[in-house]
């Protein structure tokens, strides 16, 4: 996968080849060539080309992987201040925490939208089936990029170690069940 100094690489390539395409348009008008024109269409094309380029080198496209770490998936995300990931239901405290900074690293950029002062928070939850075929949605935690004031890290991360519990109990239930 690229990486941003593979793209800004591209960037000085496309940005000389935009300089030489308008030098050639240049000399198509001073000559009047018949092709002048689409030659500015060309050279206006690769103007977006290298613009496009500079931007993808300003942000990373790599995952960071967090020690621990357990793959999630994205349920909701709402584009501002509200992500939830789907974790599954044999996750340990340990993995959780891990889990939910790797999802914190992934999913929390700059570009966030939102109204100022509005904390983005990523919950993590999992379904739990019960034997009568109902289906639970259980939050397990959360996370919010604000420094926590008891450990001094510089995200707060919430576990639920009672629904932690709960599932781990429903978990053993249904495997004794079947």
């Amino acid at each position: 996968m690229p990486t941003p100094a593979d793209f800004l690489e591209a960037t000085q390539w496309a940005a000389i080849l935009t300089l030489v395409l308008a030098g050639i348009t240049a000399i198509a008008f001073v000559a009047q060539w018949g092709i002048r024109f689409r030659l500015v269409g060309a050279t206006g094309f690769m103007g977006v080309l290298t613009v496009g380029f500079l931007g993808l080198s300003f942000e990373p496209f790599t995952r960071t992987s967090i020690p621990g770490a357990i793959p999630y998936t994205t349920v909701f995300d709402s584009g501002a201040a509200q992500i939830v990931i789907k974790v599954p239901q044999t996750i340990t405290e340990s993995e959780l925490a891990a889990t939910l900074q790797q999802a914190a690293s992934n999913l929390l950029k700059p570009g966030r939208l939102g109204p100022p002062g509005q904390i983005p928070t990523i919950r993590a939850r999992t379904i739990v089936h019960r034997p009568d075929g109902i289906s639970d949605l259980v939050y397990l935690g959360q996370l919010q990029p604000v420094p926590d004031e008891q450990t001094g890290a510089p995200q707060t991360i919430r576990i639920d170690q009672s629904r932690l519990a709960q599932i781990s109990k429903m978990t053993d239930l249904s495997a004794k069940d079947s």
